[in-house]
């Protein structure tokens, strides 16, 4: 099988973990480990995917040069290091593995938990430095205290579990945890300020977002018991380091083990570096021999899907799409792109939102079908080559565009159901289509006329009076241009007032065929849309 797809690699991925793109002959892969090397970007030229761990700084600049690129994978969790905006804007999908690392970030926590509450790396050094001391490292257990859990995602419940076999009552804070699954983890929900507030270790493992970015500064600190410690092996910049160095040196917290820092390295003259009762590990969370290799499989995996099977179920900058829903639900998808080339057509004045309904089953299709209908509406307004699944949200958003959507009950006379409603400056513009037996789509809806039409090909959709003898004199006049009708419906809503027809036709419709069917003293508009 010949070569389809080129993909680089940064970073010191595991080669064991690369063997999914690696024994697929569609798969080049490409490795060079030095990202900033003239190799490198030549390489970037041309590649379909790139694959890269922390060290790689995948900016705006970078994006510019990468022509061909259409996924950039992360072998671990965060993404700091990938500009998000810039890959969303030029539609490249950016998947992350997030279940690869998540044991070995959990041991690394339980072992930074267990060092400085024991005071295990200033003991360590006393005995090097051939002292006997044992009275200056007096510890405390873990049994019986309280583990103040922020965030309870994969990494924040395996540590749970690992601190309730150590005897620790656990509360936790997670806005995104319901109270069923709380109460199938065993974990005791509370607002943040009880955690912190009762917490003898506080373990932070949350996302960095502009909610959590500096949420544990002086005023948190200053309400923590004066024997607690603090773990982080999340990101650094949810805590206040100087505020952190502070209450350490005036003795207002126990300590702190910390893996992730605000700039790393740490810089040389981080207040950090000497603040009392503090371990300090370069970010070790994914750095297990198993870990590498599980992150590094499961990102090869999403970026051969990616790629051979659009399967996005993986991306943080897109719906997620996996490649079972993709092939099962191809055709509502389908329709709901050509159902918003159709809306960019036929609405009046600028747009400034859209509704996107679906009605069937099941209820996870919404999101992709939104971004496929986006898909359409935007093909003429910014150009095929930018919008795509990965871009259509983000784009539509930039223009000014509002997006809702909705899951409405199941109909009975349609299996599959989309409806659309576009907000434009002029009106307020209805749009449906359906599937006829699972795989036969039908615009159904124009406006407030019912129709029964297959949305391809070439669609020409006229405005006219309900009077004798019309629809005779549009077929003579596409007939004399030697232009098929393949399906004419005419759809009106009182006899001999304004109807609506909706021709579906073979062969190009131009400028002067549009302008001849103008002059016919019956039509009003006519509007000509290739919907293929």
């Amino acid at each position: 099988m010949a070569l389809t797809f080129s993909i680089l690699v940064t970073d010191n991925i595991l080669g064991s973990g690369l063997q999914p793109l690696r024994e697929d002959d569609q798969f080049e892969l490409i490795q060079i480990n030095d990202s900033s090397s003239k190799d490198f970007l030549n390489a970037l030229i041309s590649a379909d995917g790139l694959i890269v761990r922390s060290a790689t700084k995948v900016n705006s600049e970078m994006l510019a040069q990468a022509q061909s690129l259409k996924v950039i994978g992360r072998a671990g969790v965060g993404v700091d290091n990938i500009d998000l905006d810039a890959a969303t804007e030029r539609g490249i999908a950016v998947l992350n593995a997030p279940a690869g690392n998540t044991v070995s970030a959990a041991e690394l926590t339980l072992a930074l938990m267990l060092s400085v509450v024991r005071r295990v790396p200033s003991a360590d050094a006393s005995v090097r430095r051939g002292e006997w001391d044992r009275g200056r490292f007096k510890g405390a257990e873990l049994r019986g205290r309280t583990l103040g859990l922020v965030g309870a995602g994969r990494v924040g419940q395996e540590v749970a579990q690992r601190c309730r076999a150590f005897g620790m009552n656990v509360v936790c804070n997670d806005p995104y945890l319901t109270d069923e699954k709380a109460k199938e983890l065993g974990l005791d929900r509370a607002d943040l300020e009880t955690v912190i507030e009762s917490a003898d270790v506080l373990s932070l493992h949350v996302p960095l977002t502009d909610d959590t970015r500096g949420m544990i500064d002086q005023e948190v600190l200053s309400r923590m018991k004066q024997s607690a410690f603090i773990v982080n092996v999340s990101r650094g910049q949810v805590i206040d380091e100087k505020a952190l160095a502070v209450a350490l040196n005036e003795g207002r917290i126990a300590g702190a083990a910390l893996d992730v820092y605000q700039n790393e390295p740490l810089e040389a003259d981080s207040p950090l570096r000497t603040a009392p009762g503090i371990v300090l590990t370069p970010h070790l969370g994914a750095s297990t021999l198993e870990a590498q290799e599980l992150v590094a499989t499961e990102i090869s995996g999403a970026v051969r899907a990616a790629l051979l099977e659009r399967d996005l179920s993986h991306a943080l900058n897109a719906p997620a799409l996996g490649g079972a829903l993709l092939q099962e639900f191809g055709s509502v998808f389908d329709l709901g792109r050509r159902l918003g080339i159709l809306a960019c057509a036929l609405a009046k004045g600028g747009i400034r939102g859209i509704e996107v309904r679906y009605s069937g089953d099941p209820e996870e299709v919404v999101p992709p079908l939104t971004s496929h209908v986006l898909m359409g509406l935007l093909k003429n307004i910014i150009g095929t080559q930018k919008v795509n699944f990965v871009s259509a949200r983000h784009l539509a958003r930039q223009r000014g565009i509002g997006i809702s959507q909705a899951y409405l009950s199941r109909r009975t006379d349609y299996s599959e159901f989309v409806e659309i409603i576009v907000k434009a400056e002029g009106e307020d513009l209805r749009l449906a289509g359906a599937l006829l037996g699972d795989v036969h789509p039908r615009i159904v809806r124009i406006r407030d006329y019912h129709v029964d039409i297959v949305p391809d090909g070439t669609l020409i959709v006229l405005k006219n009076q309900d009077v004798p003898g019309v629809i005779g004199r549009v077929g003579t006049l596409l007939g004399n241009h030697a232009i098929n009708i393949a399906e004419y419906h005419q759809a009106r809503l009182t006899a001999g007032g304004g109807a609506m027809a909706a021709i579906a036709v073979d062969g190009k419709v131009d400028s002067k065929v549009r302008d001849a069917l103008l002059d016919l003293p019956e039509i009003s508009t006519a509007v000509v849309i290739k919907l293929s």
